[in-house]
């Protein structure tokens, strides 16, 4: 600490900043509160609420029991089960491809269209299967 004080009164490293404590970045093992601590017997932590590992319990723990205030506030219908259970559920057998009405016409080549423009007697037949869609 004395020499650190010496050199920069010297001037010949720019290195130090007004403390040593507080020249790096990292704190000197020697400057930690666990060296300040050493010798008291609870390390600041208290002789009747010791300071265990995990106290409340690992994880998500006790989220039905000493824990059930927050689980519920919190994290509300986090535990049970709702509805029916599909054994075997395939997501993409209940897609059903729509198209809107005003979009029909878009299915049908130009050809098509302006034929239908000019007999308006007769309705074209369009096959939305063909085309990809399920539901009109």
């Amino acid at each position: 600490l004395a020499q650190a004080i010496l050199v920069q009164a010297s001037g010949t490293t720019g290195s130090f900043t007004s403390h040593p404590r507080l020249a790096c970045q990292e704190m000197t093992a020697r400057y930690k509160k666990s060296r300040h601590l050493r010798g008291q017997i609870s390390n600041g932590r208290g002789r009747i609420g010791k300071h265990r590992k995990h106290p409340g319990g690992c994880g998500n723990s006790g989220g039905q029991h000493h824990h059930r205030i927050n689980f519920d506030k919190y994290h509300p219908g986090y535990f049970g089960k709702v509805g029916m259970r599909n054994f075997h559920l395939i997501k993409h057998g209940k897609v059903i491809p729509a198209v809107n009405v005003d979009r029909l016409w878009s299915l049908v080549s130009e050809q098509t269209r302006q034929y239908y423009k000019e007999k308006t007697d007769k309705a074209p037949v369009i096959d939305v299967m063909k085309a990809g869609y399920m539901k009109v």
